[in-house]
């Protein structure tokens, strides 16, 4: 069976490539060794938790709501429901991936694909095996959670796969890790009623945003209720009759402690799946199970191109595997396209408060060598943010100070992983500070934060 290019993986990134080179009359092949497609991210990350984290944001507004005039009496949890609903929307979005599929004429291949010599792919699956033939490949193979040497899955230990299935609430869920995996847990789990505890080698939660939007971040985990040790590193964990001891010591030296919980979440980022596709001797170069790739998605064979969490130097989101498949397969079909730019690819923390970014922070853009002019603006004086009872947090501008262009944009409160949109244009067109000071912004809406902060930056905000 001959194709223009097969696919390993039907995550975001793989079925978004498909359908694309579908478009451009290229006949295309899908390979999932899943039996349903949509990837980790519908079927174990992104979605499931996103459903999970609704649930989560109707409980606080249930619990807050008889301050509009709203009377709801005691609010309780039933977990059950809670997993029968995201598993309803899991279902939902795989039967749409695979509507795709049907409705572009791409074929799926149920099996684990790997790569059987030169333009050739093998498919093994539940009736054997098969080669197809294609004049390109493109890896989508994507991640799946890294677990610490010494830590054994089971039980009370957990990475997000399992925790996403948990039947019962845990007493006290203890998150070793604090990105946005990490976080995004603790929040539901807080606002379900459990105790939590949240353990971060780094210095701050959320490590890779701007450091004033980690400052905050934690000052409101710590006003939830949310148990918080960072710069610290977990050195042991011990099974015991009611779930887990981890031993914990300060990065900086000092004394020792340990916290008990019931269970474990191990949320120390995501390991690329490249095991078993059989790269070796391809001319693909692989570093620690990460593929290099150039921007186009070339890798060092002609003829295999990689995209995703697979890719080395990107990061690991749907949202940029998409991108990064469509540059890919217009590349392989000659179509003009251009190479997705890392800088511009917005970053989003779905917790309680959520974080959204993109561009520079600021600490980044002093290395890079700029003088920075910053913006901010809080939304405790932004109407609409009183409106929705919600005031946390604030809207960071990093700019350039020579022509005010903005760099970066980092939104830390209500909804800030939709207002987050706004930012990607400002940022990739080089927007500057004047301009947006001369944009007109809708009242009353959040999204006011925007031209508040850059007239703030320019030194004559208006409502503050």
């Amino acid at each position: 069976m001959a194709y223009d290019v097969v696919i390993i993986g039907s995550g975001p990134g793989g079925y978004v490539t498909a359908v694309r080179a579908a478009q451009l009359g290229l006949k295309t092949a899908i390979v999932e060794k899943d039996s349903r497609l949509g990837g980790t991210c519908l079927l174990r990350g992104c979605i499931p938790t996103k459903s999970m984290l609704h649930s989560a944001e109707l409980a606080d507004h249930a619990r807050h709501a008889d301050q509009f005039g709203v009377k709801l009496g005691d609010v309780s949890i039933d977990i059950e429901q809670v997993l029968r609903q995201k598993d309803k929307v899991v279902q939902q979005n795989a039967g749409g991936v695979a509507f795709l599929m049907k409705k572009n004429k791409v074929d799926v291949h149920t099996g684990f694909g790997s790569i059987a010599g030169p333009n050739k792919v093998k498919v093994v699956g539940a009736e054997g095996e098969t080669i197809l033939e294609t004049r390109f490949v493109v890896l989508a193979s994507g991640s799946a959670p890294r677990m610490l040497p010494g830590l054994t899955l089971g039980g009370p230990i957990l990475t997000s796969d399992e925790l996403l299935d948990l039947p019962e609430l845990p007493q006290h869920l203890v998150v070793l890790g604090a990105g946005a995996v990490g976080v995004e847990f603790a929040s539901v789990y807080k606002s379900f009623g459990c105790e939590v505890t949240v353990v971060e080698l780094a210095d701050r939660l959320v490590p890779i945003e701007d450091a004033e939007i980690s400052k905050e971040f934690e000052k409101v985990f710590r006003r939830r209720g949310i148990n918080v040790h960072t710069a610290t590193k977990l050195t042991d964990v011990e099974r015991t009759e009611t779930g887990i001891r981890a031993r914990l010591e300060p990065v900086a030296g000092g004394k020792a402690g340990s916290v008990s919980g019931s269970h474990l979440l191990v949320a120390v980022g995501r390991r690329p799946v490249t095991e078993g596709l059989n790269l070796e001797g391809t001319g693909v170069v692989v570093e620690r199970g990460f593929v290099h790739a150039d921007g186009y998605g070339r890798t060092g064979s002609p003829w295999i191109y990689a995209i995703g969490d697979i890719v080395a130097g990107m990061p690991q989101l749907a949202h940029a595997a998409m991108a990064e498949g469509v540059v890919a397969v217009e590349h392989i079909a000659g179509h003009p396209t251009v190479p997705v730019v890392r800088d511009q690819i917005p970053g989003c923390t779905y917790s309680n408060p959520e974080v959204g970014s993109v561009g520079l922070t600021e600490a980044e853009a002093i290395k890079r060598g700029y003088d920075v002019q910053i913006g901010r603006f809080p939304f405790s004086a932004i109407g609409k943010a009183k409106v929705v009872g919600d005031t946390t947090g604030f809207l960071k501008l990093v700019a350039e100070k020579k022509y005010g262009q903005i760099l970066g944009v980092h939104i830390i409160g209500p909804r800030a992983t939709d207002l987050i949109a706004e930012a990607l244009p400002i940022v990739k067109l080089e927007y500057t500070l004047e301009e947006l000071t001369r944009t007109v912004h809708a009242h009353p809406t959040l999204s006011e934060i925007f031209h508040e902060a850059a007239h703030a930056a320019t030194g004559h905000a208006l409502h503050m």
